[in-house]
Parts: C-alpha cells; sequence; structure tokens
C-alpha cells in the first residue's frame, strides 16, 4: 500500500461543492463536516479556503484515515479525524462537544483509492479477492455473500442495488457454480456475468458486470440503510443558514437523497389556513435545481466525476422542541 495519496486523485465537483458551503462558513468558528474523508481532496480543499473553520472528518476506512491524517497533518488541530459510519455523525459530533455545524460534505459511493488497490476487490477490471468492505476489520465479504445467499436474496439484491434486468440469470449461473466451488476472486465472478448475459446486453453499457459489483458492494456495506440514517441525522445537526451538499453516484442514492431535502423544503401545514404556523414552515432551502451534474470537462478530466449528481440545500428554521 502506497504511503502518499495518488497525485492523480481529482476531489469530483470539488469547486461547485466548495461555492454551495462558502457563504456558512466564513464566519470564524464554522465548523464543516467531511462525512465521507476517502482521501482528503474534498477536506484539504475545504481547510485551505476557510482558514477560520474547523473540519470534523468522518471515514470508516483505516487506510484511508491514516493516509488522509497525514495529508492533513499541515493542519493541525483545525482538522479532528474520526473512524466511524456516517451515519454516526450525531454520536462523533456529541463526542467532540460540537451542538451544531455549518457545513456538511457527503461524497458517497467508493473511493478512488478502494478502486485503485487491486486487493480491496472493489475494481472488476482486475483479479482481486471479493471483499469490498469499506471497514476491513467488520462484517462480511462479497464472497461470503455469494456463498451464502439464499437465490431470492440475491436476485433482489442484484434488482434493487444493481438495477440489474438479468439478476436471474446471473444467480441461477452463481448457484450452480458456488456448489461446485465457493467463490473467492473476482475475475470467475466477472467471467461468469459475461457468459451468462445475453449477447445483445454485453454490447452496451460497459463492464457487464459493473451493475452486480455495485450491487454487492452497496449490500457488503449496508450503504442505503446507512444513507437512509445519515442523511436526515445531518440535516438536523445543521445550524439554521448552515448548508449541506451530496454527491450521489446512482439513482438509489440520488433518489433518498431528493427525497429527504424534498420532505425539509415542503410547507407540511393543513390545506386551508389562512396563517401557516411557523411548525408547518420549511427547514429548508433548495440550493440545486434538481441534480446539478460535472461538466464535459471535468468529466475529461477525471472519468469518476460522470455519473456524479450534486445536491445542496441550506438549513432555514429550527425544529420544533
Amino acid at each position: 500500500m502506497s504511503s502518499t495519496p495518488p497525485a492523480k486523485h481529482v476531489p469530483v465537483m470539488l469547486k461547485r461543492c466548495l461555492d454551495l458551503l462558502d457563504p456558512a462558513l466564513t464566519e470564524p468558528g464554522a465548523v464543516v463536516v467531511d462525512a465521507t474523508l476517502g482521501l482528503g481532496g474534498h477536506s484539504e480543499a475545504l481547510l485551505a479556503r476557510f482558514p477560520d473553520a474547523r473540519l470534523v472528518a468522518i471515514d470508516r476506512d483505516r487506510a484511508a484515515l491514516k493516509l488522509s491524517g497525514e495529508r492533513l497533518s499541515p493542519y493541525g488541530d483545525r482538522a479532528s479525524l474520526v473512524h466511524a459510519v456516517y451515519d454516526e455523525l450525531p454520536a462523533v459530533l456529541d463526542g467532540l462537544g460540537i451542538p451544531k455545524v455549518q457545513g456538511i460534505l457527503f461524497d458517497l459511493g467508493v473511493s478512488s483509492m478502494q478502486l485503485d488497490e487491486a486487493e480491496r476487490g472493489f475494481a472488476y477490471a482486475q483479479d482481486a479477492p471479493l471483499d469490498m468492505r469499506m471497514d476491513q476489520s467488520t462484517g462480511i465479504s462479497a464472497a461470503e455473500v455469494l456463498n451464502t445467499y439464499p437465490p431470492g436474496d440475491l436476485v433482489r439484491i442484484l434488482r434493487v442495488y444493481g438495477e440489474e434486468k438479468f439478476a436471474r440469470k446471473i444467480v441461477d449461473a452463481v448457484v450452480r457454480q458456488r456448489e461446485k466451488e465457493p467463490f473467492s476472486n473476482s475475475a470467475r465472478l466477472v467471467e461468469l456475468i459475461r457468459e451468462a448475459l445475453p449477447q445483445a446486453a454485453k454490447r452496451t453499457g460497459g463492464n457487464p458486470a459493473k451493475r452486480t459489483f455495485q450491487a454487492l458492494r452497496i449490500e457488503v456495506n449496508g450503504e442505503l440503510a446507512v444513507l437512509e440514517r445519515a442523511i436526515p441525522a445531518a440535516v438536523a445537526a445543521l445550524a439554521v443558514g448552515g448548508r449541506i451538499a451530496v454527491l450521489s453516484y446512482h439513482s438509489l442514492e440520488d433518489r433518498l437523497v431528493k427525497q429527504v431535502f424534498a420532505a425539509g423544503a415542503a410547507n407540511t401545514a393543513p390545506p386551508g389556513l389562512p396563517v401557516v404556523p411557523e411548525r408547518y414552515q420549511p427547514r429548508l432551502k433548495l440550493l440545486t435545481r434538481g441534480a446539478e451534474l460535472p461538466t464535459e470537462t471535468e468529466i475529461a478530466e477525471n472519468r469518476r466525476a460522470a455519473p456524479a449528481r450534486l445536491r445542496g440545500a441550506m438549513r432555514i428554521r429550527e425544529d420544533e422542541r
């Protein structure tokens, strides 16, 4: 494992994320949370752009925390790095004695480091152990999911998390093969998927294993369940005037973020009230019209930005007590 972040790592939609958070982070004492630290690109940029802000950065991957700790060390005690999953944000802030924050950034999905290190098993383009755990000290691996889950559960995971139309064909092949020999490495799974799919399906949409690998990764790391808890918790942690920016990389993540933001920005008063009481007023103001997409220039510079969708919101009212 290399001890320094790769120079080629380019944080996705960096300038737009910083611009969205900017108005909330210019005051001295502002606290910004990077809920998905990764290689620390967004965090480093936040610390550099907002010299009076304090950073709290969270990651479940100990290797990422180590690398980013070295990268962010010039900023001293302005940066607090915490080993946690991002739905644990309330406990993290409580432990640091921080009641409310002014900014929160989520960059969801798998980090560049995890994709680039073959032994982690996230990438379908190279043979590696089927692991896919973001925190390798806990939980079950992708191989265990493939080898032990009932066929019906595997079909559901591939359909829901991978949006894979040929889930049944792939799972039938997996079940036949795992009876002969359990799965352990990615190349065998990639080959099985290639053989299971109809010829026409292999001609479009990039690597045919992409959707299955995405589905397994989401299941192994409980990503959607974690996100379902994390986004409302993050909104609750924002001070009035605080801002949140979320980068998603597939439709399921983006839909979940959209729903939480839309609910927060809605007027919940019963119809027909002549004056809307404070408790029914929106808590959030949307800062993006729908989901913003990366520019063609950014995609050309960083192909991993291509599926990104960015949404932002601002806290405009406290919760009723």
